[in-house]
């Protein structure tokens, strides 16, 4: 109880750099950042589920945060607004962690929402001129990568593509 003490304080002074943002839609990337990865612990945490996979959230998250530094100090890109660091984006990274395994462990119909939400992420560190597309593609890679490397899928969903005899095809998606 008091390790999850420290993680929820953790947070709230993590997210206290929220409110020094210039524009609204930074500031909703800002909070999607941190809101998915925390949603994506916290249904392994808090839903008393006999298979938990806390753990695993953990190392997945901790190779991402690692891997993209190492890369933001090895590759040391200027950023659109001047800045150092660019390459990868960590809000990105950050943000496809939490959307990939939310996609992982729930499926699609969970995780399509993620990863919207994710992408919007990505989208707003290019409107701030923080970042550009290829940054945000490399934090995509990083993020669903390390999410690749730690969890195994745990709901299995698959798509039909059928065709009629009228002029339109017929798109299901099934989810498990």
């Amino acid at each position: 109880m008091l390790g999850r003490f420290f993680l929820i304080l953790f947070y709230l002074l993590f997210s206290f750099n929220l409110f020094c943002q210039k524009s609204n839609f930074e500031k909703a990337g800002d909070i999607i950042q941190i809101a998915l990865p925390t949603s994506a612990f916290a249904s392994q945490i808090f839903l008393n589920k006999v298979d938990s996979e806390a753990i695993t959230f953990i190392k997945s998250m901790s190779a991402s945060f690692v891997v993209t530094h190492t890369i933001k100090r090895v590759v040391n890109k200027e950023r659109p607004n001047g800045g150092d660091f660019s390459f990868p984006s960590g809000h990105t990274s950050a943000a496809f962690t939490g959307a990939a395994f939310i996609d992982y462990k729930y499926g699609l119909k969970y995780g399509l929402p993620a990863y919207i939400l994710a992408s919007f992420v990505g989208w707003s560190r290019v409107y701030a001129k923080k970042h550009d597309y290829i940054d945000v593609l490399g934090g995509i890679i990083v993020g669903v990568g390390c999410v690749e490397l730690f969890t195994s899928k745990t709901k299995n969903y698959s798509f039909n593509f059928t065709y009629n005899s009228q002029p339109n095809i017929v798109f299901n998606l099934f989810l498990n």
